[in-house]
């Protein structure tokens, strides 16, 4: 899907100035906000950026986003670590 924004040319302007690249710092921020609300996971902020899931949860913690991670997470993780030999 392609999303259009309309913006005022001052404003624009004035973005353009201050931030390298616009699209992805509004990229970067709907996948923030995304993973804050619960309305995306890490992997659909990971695929939205075409990053992967190490470089989305350092975005997240930059923006002081931490995601519920239970012991039931930590165990599921060591289980699956295990299996893979690792």
């Amino acid at each position: 899907m392609r999303v259009t924004l309309d913006v005022p040319d001052d404003v624009a302007e004035s973005l353009a100035r201050n931030l390298q690249d616009l699209s992805r710092v509004l990229l970067e921020n709907i996948a923030i906000e995304g993973c804050r609300s619960g309305a995306l996971s890490v992997g659909q902020a990971a695929e939205l950026l075409c990053t992967g899931h190490n470089e989305v949860d350092g975005l997240l913690k930059r923006a002081g986003v931490y995601l519920d991670y239970t012991l039931e997470d930590l165990d599921a993780d060591r289980e699956m670590y295990r299996r893979l030999g690792m």
